[in-house]
């Protein structure tokens, strides 16, 4: 059986370096002539575009919440084909879960049995690194760690005491990244600014320091598995739909990989940018409207009205929709903006839902979490991160329309996250994973 690079990237906590390296091994590894297939720990749909753009290969999530543990062998196994190295990075600090370590990196990498390289952010420290790698090197005996990479370190010298630190400790040290304010991450908005992702400079800079920081053979000596094996069977034959997609950079940008791969299976997919000012095809039986960024563009949503009509005249005639978090914000009545400290205006968008968001600093709050509720004798999973909230204006004569399902965090308390229907529409903020539901079975009633 052939045997591959496979590894995980983590890190004791969030902003150590993860994505840097990552992003870094997964372009050095590129350069080396090797196919790479990209992976992400979690929900995240931003650092999945990181890796996409750098491997030529579409990222793909890994998550024990969202996601049986069968489920994501699967997955890991079937991208893996024709991948010369398969790298994982995690999420937040490696047994960061959603309850303990249910969920985190840790699990992720016990269950697929693949090493963990550990990066750590060595800024300002040196022998109380020990305790700290003695602590990840024996915490779990079921969870290898392969060896270290220190980021942020200072100079030379301060290489050499972490070295010892390693010697001391039995850990294999692979190198590391010295502190190049040029090489850390901007952050922006929800998350990473992914609208600066591959082939610049900075991405070529970094490739350069790993080169000559970082002992890649090595690494890739020590993170040798076998091939796993797909389960599935043959491509199925792909049904009858025709399938519309909302996608664009920013407004409608949050895509699984898996999410396409399912709909592929139940007819044609077609792409429309809900910006542009363009009516839909005569023949729709499905329209997606996936998560993004739709709140930074809606003058923009509002003014394409030959869009808007073909979507409300799609809904009033049965058409199905399913909408996630933006496109639940899209199938608004609009957005709300404080236009002074008394009053408001509001950026009018689809309305096929009598509810408003509400982008007002008073109403601005963090949702953030994974959520599960039943609907149409499923259950579903997903995960929420955003900051605006659903509202009625003051003084508004319309009611809101209730909520079709109970939803509840990852440790079962209830949230007040809604479940929209109207028709054969579907919204929430909740952005669903579909990997093991019946999409078709969600608009039967």
């Amino acid at each position: 059986m052939k045997n591959i690079p496979q590894f995980l990237i983590a890190a004791p906590t969030s902003g150590a370096g993860k994505t840097t390296v990552s992003r870094g091994l997964m372009a050095l590894l590129v350069s080396m002539g090797k196919t790479v297939q990209p992976y992400k720990c979690g929900p995240d749909y931003i650092d999945t575009k990181y890796h996409t753009a750098v491997c030529g290969r579409s990222s793909v999530n890994l998550d024990t919440f969202m996601a049986s543990e069968e489920h994501v062998r699967e997955l890991y196994a079937c991208y893996a084909k024709d991948a010369d190295a398969l790298v994982v990075e995690g999420m937040m600090g490696m047994y960061d879960g959603y309850e303990r370590d249910k969920g985190s990196s840790a699990e992720i990498a016990r269950l697929l049995d693949i090493p963990v390289v550990l990066v750590v952010d060595a800024k300002s420290a040196a022998y109380s690194m020990a305790p700290l790698l003695k602590g990840f090197m024996t915490f779990r005996d079921d969870v290898q760690i392969a060896g270290v990479i220190f980021n942020k370190v200072g100079s030379p010298r301060h290489f050499s005491m972490l070295q010892e630190v390693c010697e001391e400790l039995g850990l294999t040290c692979f190198g590391y990244v010295p502190k190049q304010k040029e090489l850390e991450q901007n952050s922006r908005y929800l998350g990473l600014d992914f609208s600066q992702m591959g082939g610049d400079d900075s991405l070529n800079q970094l490739v350069k320091t790993l080169k000559q920081h970082i002992d890649v053979k090595l690494l890739l000596k020590r993170v040798m598995r076998p091939v796993p094996k797909c389960p599935r069977g043959g491509a199925k034959k792909a049904g009858t739909w025709n399938i519309l997609v909302a996608s664009n950079e920013e407004s409608f940008s949050f895509l699984y990989k898996e999410h396409l791969d399912i709909l592929r299976t139940l007819g044609k997919v077609k792409y429309f940018n809900p910006e542009l000012n363009k009516a839909f095809p005569k023949k729709v039986d499905l329209v997606y409207l996936p998560g993004g960024y739709p709140e930074k563009h809606a003058e923009r949503l509002s003014r394409a009205e030959k869009t808007l009509n073909a979507l409300r005249d799609y809904v009033e005639a049965g058409g199905r929709v399913l909408a996630e978090c933006g496109g639940l914000i899209y199938l608004s009545q609009g957005l709300v903006y404080d236009s002074s400290p008394t009053s408001f205006s509001v950026c009018p968008l689809a309305g096929i839902f009598n509810v408003y968001i509400s982008m007002r600093k008073v109403d601005r709050k963090l949702s953030l979490g994974y959520r599960r509720f039943e609907y149409g004798g499923q259950t579903l999973r997903g995960h929420e991160f955003h900051y605006t909230q659903y509202m009625q204006p003051e003084g508004g004569d319309m009611l809101m329309p209730p909520s079709v399902a109970k939803v509840y965090d990852a440790r079962g308390n209830l949230t007040k996250t809604p479940v929209f229907r109207y028709k054969n529409v579907i919204a929430s903020y909740t952005h669903l994973y579909w990997g093991e539901i019946d999409v078709k079975q969600l608009f039967e009633r």
